[in-house]
């Protein structure tokens, strides 16, 4: 009998295909990340594992990848300042090559042939997913039921489901198509599509309205070491806590909001919107330090740098040649960028009101209209003639 892995994520479409590959002659081996989707609501592990047994699985491993996930790509994503077309911070997009990493880990392993996802024909999550694959093991055959089997909507998978006795929860209409993870949730689908409609505040999940915020702000500093984030309000914290308590901090200030027209890899725009508290709070921050600290032409040349970084992560090429080398670039951009960085959250809006580093290139003697003021102007005037004299016919 053929193996194949199965990226499961316990939900309606992953556990279908589960029962759909095992009557096509597979044994359907099940793999389940925790990338941190509960953000402390806790995920039901042991329930999902029952499920995927129940459907016909022969075997489930369940991984906790959270540190991995932080370590290895939230935070080389968070040094480039990566965010896709201005608004996205790429929290999806990933964890889709770790999830592909541990695929081809388990089918090593299992010896398996194959392995399987839950993504449609029209999204952008099959290309990470599959590229990664290819790039990883490209002997693996690639299983994609959803772009292929014979079910034409929800309700005729849940009739599927049903006949089978897969313990799915049929009762819930669930309006929204959610992806979470511990760095920020993508929301699609339902009322989203029409783009005239405000998004209802059922859509989120993290983070509340302006309205609905204090009307007095919070004031916290974030700390950097070599653009790594370390303390909060100059307390030291794990990773992992640090971003589980701005989720929380900025959530309850609805920062972390966003609301746009993508343009998605497949071809097509489609409306999402996105909750980041954390993101938005550290990318913020990071950034005010970086300008604080790098010298004009290098921040303006990894302007650029972030700008394709960020598509290279969007467009599933994370263990592409092209990002490796740009890793290598950022590395070494990063070595001056500790300090910290004093931000106000108020009414959905993240803004730095102070910057302190030791590697700071402000020098308040130089730019001060005071009488402190060593600035020789004077040498504008050359300065002037010789910056234009190019131009001059």
């Amino acid at each position: 009998m053929k193996k194949v892995v199965l990226a499961y994520s316990g939900g309606l479409d992953t556990s279908c295909i589960v029962r759909w590959l095992k009557e096509r002659g597979y044994e359907v081996i099940c793999f389940v990340a925790d990338l941190g989707q509960g953000l402390g609501q806790g995920e039901n592990f042991e329930e999902i594992e029952r499920r995927a047994l129940a459907a016909g699985a022969s075997k489930v491993y369940i991984r906790d990848l959270q540190e991995e996930f932080i370590n290895d790509f939230i935070l080389p994503a968070l040094k480039a300042n990566a965010v896709y077309e201005g608004k996205y911070l790429l929290a999806t997009a990933l964890g889709r090559p770790l999830i592909a990493k541990y695929l081809v880990q388990i089918a090593h392993k299992e010896k398996a042939a194959a392995v399987a996802h839950g993504c449609t024909g029209k999204g952008n999550d099959q290309v990470r997913l599959e590229v990664a694959v290819g790039i990883l093991d490209p002997k693996l055959e690639i299983i994609a039921p959803v772009r292929e089997w014979e079910f034409k909507s929800r309700d005729e998978e849940i009739e599927y489901a049903l006949k089978y006795n897969i313990p799915i929860d049929v009762t819930k209409k669930k309006p929204y198509s959610i992806d979470r993870n511990i760095w920020g949730i993508s929301i699609e689908a339902g009322i989203l599509e029409n783009l005239e409609q405000e998004p209802p505040e059922d859509a989120y999940m993290i983070t509340k309205s302006a309205t609905q915020g204090s009307s007095y702000p919070r004031y916290l500093e974030v700390t950097f070491s070599k653009g790594v984030p370390v303390k909060i309000d100059g307390k030291a914290m794990k990773l992992k806590n640090l971003i589980t308590h701005l989720n929380e901090v900025g959530g309850q200030f609805g920062v972390g909001r966003s609301d746009m027209v993508e343009n998605r890899l497949v071809g097509i725009k489609s409306r999402e919107i996105y909750e980041a508290p954390a993101g938005t709070i550290l990318h913020t921050a990071h950034r005010e330090l970086e300008a604080l600290v790098l010298d004009r032409e290098l921040l303006h040349f990894k302007e650029m740098i972030s700008l394709k970084y960020a598509e290279l992560v969007y467009y599933g090429l994370w263990f592409s040649a092209l990002k490796d080398a740009l890793d290598g670039f950022v590395t070494k951009t990063q070595k001056l960028v500790s300090g910290t960085i004093r931000l106000r959250l108020s009414k959905g809006n993240c803004v730095a009101v102070g910057r302190k580093s030791a590697n700071s290139l402000y020098k308040k003697e130089l730019s001060t209209y005071g009488k402190e003021d060593k600035f020789d102007q004077k040498l504008a005037e050359g300065f002037i003639k010789l910056w234009g004299m190019p131009y001059k016919r």
